[in-house]
């Protein structure tokens, strides 16, 4: 059987190939992808309240107040919020390095998508391989949003496909970082649960957003839907 380092490698260059293609569909085909970008949203957000919310919940039931798991959640939803502003308006500020900085954000969120992974397969391989989904979900829309913020910015199309290769490398960055950390078990419900947070902010005020955006009809929510259901039938297959 592939060991588990070998297993998350593969994930983090997977998640990698899904940046890649999202950035090169944006490249080609930038008015296509509303609802691939819809069942995106449905997917993370469905990874935040069917599985990582349980688990962080079903981890931290012994020692832990609800209260402060759901708070948790809420910590890790508003501190995205407010570092995603921090840098959105710093990107607006200087035209010269606005598509850089844009870029840069999402890079950085990339990288914490690989370390998301990493710590759930602390927690389980079920909670790894549910997260790992969400990741390449979210890296696919990565991808698109990074071209398309670096050329909004000004920067060029070299400065896009240079961007794209930062932000596909990421996640395996975020991996190998994880492989450095050992997080407590009783520690781990709080950082599933901040997790939990940040997906729900990707998904609720990026993600259906833009979808909506592109093209706001019905097969987008539709994809949406599918996107959450996915998840659910998986996370349900999984817990059996």
């Amino acid at each position: 059987m592939m060991s588990l380092d070998a297993l998350l490698v593969a994930l983090g260059v997977t998640a990698g190939v899904a940046t890649l293609v999202g950035g090169w569909l944006a490249l080609r085909f930038a008015d296509r992808i509303h609802l691939v970008l819809g069942f995106s949203a449905g997917a993370v957000i469905g990874v935040a309240l069917f599985d990582l919310l349980p688990e962080a919940l079903r981890l931290g039931r012994a020692t832990m107040d609800p209260a402060l798991v759901s708070g948790t959640v809420a910590l890790g939803f508003f501190g995205y919020l407010i570092i995603d502003r921090v840098l959105l308006i710093a990107s607006s500020e200087g035209s010269g390095y606005r598509g850089h900085l844009g870029a840069g954000s999402l890079t950085i969120h990339s990288v914490l998508d690989g370390l998301a992974i990493g710590l759930g397969f602390q927690v389980s391989a079920d909670v790894g391989a549910i997260l790992a989904i969400a990741v390449l979900a979210h890296d696919f829309s990565d991808g698109i949003n990074t071209v398309n913020l670096t050329l909004a910015g000004s920067s060029g199309t070299r400065a896009a496909r240079r961007w794209l290769i930062a932000d596909a490398a990421a996640p395996l960055v975020g991996i190998l970082i994880s492989r450095l950390i050992v997080v407590p078990r009783q520690e781990l419900a709080l950082t599933i649960a901040g997790f939990a947070g940040f997906f729900l902010y990707i998904g609720a005020s990026e993600l259906l957003p833009d979808s909506h955006h592109r093209h706001p009809r019905a097969w987008t929510t539709i994809a949406t839907i599918a996107g959450a259901a996915l998840i659910y039938g998986v996370v349900t297959i999984a817990n059996r």
